[in-house]
């Protein structure tokens, strides 16, 4: 094997049982490469990174790590301590009652870091994460994304060679996404150092340097980013205005891959080139295509992904066709479905809700955006009744959330972020109890388990326990049994978190079908900033506060007139080039693979002109070109705009105590 490859793999096959988790996989990656690993649950990534990592044996082929051949325990013994492995979930190598530090300093001892190193290197890291102000705190008291760099630290403590990161962003805000990121780049272009990344957010596959994409055990393609991108050609095609259920309707008995995103349709169409694809989408809204707009742009490495196993028909994405039904309770007489007034909820001396307001229509999709700790659970749990403001008021579904009691509950539906199925239970067994618990009858049990089984594409799975459902198929039965009683309102506390592209795609169409075709009203927290696209309006909370509050295209309009437009400079030299224009003035520099996304500062407007600049300033660049904003930039620019004010207010007070 040629020294400059760390990890080599031919005919890896791994199994469980008689379950083939890997087939004949083929891999070889670089030293110094960020290699990610793409695809749905059970594809096989997990399996084959802990038998990279030399935890997890396998039956076929050939695993070499670093030039040694993985064939027993005691082979596997020579490498592990060139290697960091960080398994998935939130903390999972860490340990809750331990202190930051704590766990710090037990994996630097596991790892045998002598003391004087490790006093030097755990400075760094804690600096570089911004943990250091916290490292007394216990583990089990810190966000998510905080625990996600703490996991990162202590696989880092060692310095290994190769680094094995199994969905390390899974559930992380998207500010403490692009930390990690940003972190993880540094220190890998700093140590030389080789990542093997899997992820279930497609839109961080444009960080790696190359990617593989996995389905049912087997590699789909493997390539840079933009090869990826070329691998399903054609145009994607928005469609707003008009009638937009009717209108989702004829482009489904025409094209396979159609989804609604808040008010617009995004219509995939295969190998058409943009002229000849507006051409096709407006032959079928025809005579319906009064008043739409249409309009065309590149497929996201998502739409792409998809359009592969599409092809391959490995996968189906025709629109959900929801049975028939009707809301259990009539309407109350007001047009707002929710209405948070000034909610306050205080925890000891921590106010974790602080004046909180926002109205629902009925029928409306409502995203509740924000960083792990914002409130944004608490908020809900308050709505629900489950817990009781310290002040304020609301009311959800014509009920007073104070003293409604049973009747706000019987009007509502709730999937907890934590806890919505009995896993040892059947998929009959676990709609049974629901509908025990909202009182339904031998009848209306009957009528309401046909219905979710079918809105959830349960039919063949019946019978089988909840443990044993991929998580796509899990969070729709979730979801089923939240409506099993026919709510007015259902609450969703990041329902699609874990879930791959395909499994967030249905449940979104379900989400979208509920609402414009039975009038449900859906209240919705999420971290997939692409998810966000998907809702009507919007609320952006921070440290317990709503800071934003808009359409997603409103938000994106206010932080393009603040901020100016967002420029994507593709360079030779990435990481190099972003530290150069953070020192030029540069906002919200962050890399993405080989491209650097930013805004620049006061007069660089213009792209032909900015790369003159650049240049004019030593900084090597090939190409600038405008961006349009996501909703990840938007997230992102309000919660460290806040952050940078609140610094600087809190230097400008320790300024004035120190006056004499």
């Amino acid at each position: 094997m040629d020294t400059s490859t760390v990890l080599h793999a031919r005919g890896f096959v791994k199994r469980y049982g008689g379950h083939v988790a890997v087939d004949g996989l083929d891999l070889d990656i670089g030293r110094g490469e960020i290699f990610g690993l793409i695809g749905p649950d059970g594809a096989g990534k997990s399996s084959l990174m802990k038998a990279a990592a030399g935890v997890l044996s396998f039956e076929g082929g050939e695993l070499e790590v670093f030039g040694v051949p993985l064939t027993s325990e005691r082979q596997a013994e020579r490498i592990k301590g060139r290697i960091g492995l960080m398994p998935q979930g939130l903390g999972q190598n860490l340990y809750g009652d331990l202190s930051i530090e704590e766990n710090i300093d037990f994996f630097a001892r596991l790892r045998l870091v002598p003391e004087e190193v490790l006093k030097q290197r755990k400075q760094e890291l804690l600096a570089v994460t911004r943990l250091d102000k916290f490292r007394n705190r216990p583990m089990k008291q810190l966000s998510g994304g905080m625990k996600q760099k703490l996991g990162l630290v202590c696989t880092l403590i060692h310095e290994p060679e190769f680094i094995i990161l199994d969905e390390p962003t899974t559930g992380v805000d998207p500010v403490s996404r692009r930390d990690f990121w940003n972190i993880l780049s540094s220190l890998l272009r700093k140590n030389g150092t080789t990542a093997l990344v899997s992820t279930a957010y497609m839109d961080e596959a444009s960080r790696f340097n190359r990617v593989a994409l996995l389905f049912a055990g087997r590699m789909l393609a493997s390539g840079s980013p933009e090869d990826i991108r070329r691998l399903a050609t054609g145009t994607m095609v928005s469609v707003t205005g008009g009638d937009q259920v009717n209108s989702l309707r004829l482009l489904g008995t025409r094209f396979s891959q159609v989804e609604a995103m808040g008010p617009a349709i995004r219509v995939f169409v295969d190998d058409l080139n943009e002229a000849a694809a507006i051409a096709s989408v407006r032959d079928v809204l025809h005579p319906a295509n009064n008043g739409l707009k249409l309009e065309t742009f590149d497929p996201e490495l998502e739409d792409v992904f998809i359009a592969m196993l599409r092809r391959r028909q490995l996968v189906t994405m025709s629109p959900a066709a929801l049975p028939k039904t009707r809301l259990s309770a009539p309407r109350s007489g007001t047009a707002l479905a929710i209405e948070a007034d000034q909610l306050v909820r205080q925890f000891g001396e921590f106010r974790a809700v602080d004046q909180v307001s926002f109205r629902v229509p009925q029928g409306e999709i409502f995203g509740l955006l924000g960083a792990n700790g914002a409130g944004k659970s608490t908020v809900i749990k308050m709505l629900t009744g489950i817990l009781t403001p310290s002040s304020g008021k609301g009311q959800v579904a014509g009920a007073d959330m104070r003293v409604a009691g049973f009747t706000i509950k019987e009007r509502i539906g709730y999937m907890s972020q934590a806890f919505s199925l009995y896993m040892d239970l059947t998929v009959l067994e676990n709609i049974h109890l629901y509908a025990g618990i909202y009182g339904l009858d031998k009848r209306r049990t009957a009528e309401r388990t046909a219905w979710v089984l079918e809105m959830a594409g349960l039919g063949e799975s019946q019978g089988a326990r909840a443990a044993s459902l991929p998580m796509g198929l899990r969070q729709r039965l979730a979801l089923g049994c939240a409506l099993v009683h026919q709510p007015q309102v259902v609450f969703l506390d990041e329902p699609t978190s874990g879930v791959d592209p395909v499994g967030r795609r249905t449940f979104w169409d379900i989400l979208f079908r509920l609402s414009r075709e039975q009038g449900m009203t859906v209240l919705v927290t999420t971290h997939y900033m692409s998810e966000a696209e998907h809702c009507d309006h919007l609320a952006l909370m921070d440290a317990g506060r709503v800071v934003a509050d808009d359409s997603p295209a409103g938000m994106k309009t206010a932080v393009e007139r603040e901020a100016g437009r967002l420029f994507e400079i593709s360079t030779e030299t990435p990481q190099h080039t972003a530290e150069q224009l953070q020192a030029l003035g540069f906002e919200h520099v962050t890399l993405f693979g080989r491209k650097v996304h930013c805004l620049p500062p006061a007069g660089l407007s213009d792209p032909v002109a900015t790369a003159t600049w650049l240049a004019a300033q030593g900084v090597l660049v090939s190409r600038v070109q405008p961006r349009a904003l996501t909703m990840e930039d938007v997230f992102v620019y309000r919660v460290t705009d806040i952050e940078a004010r609140e610094r600087a207010a809190n230097r400008d007070t320790a300024h004035q105590e120190v006056k004499p």
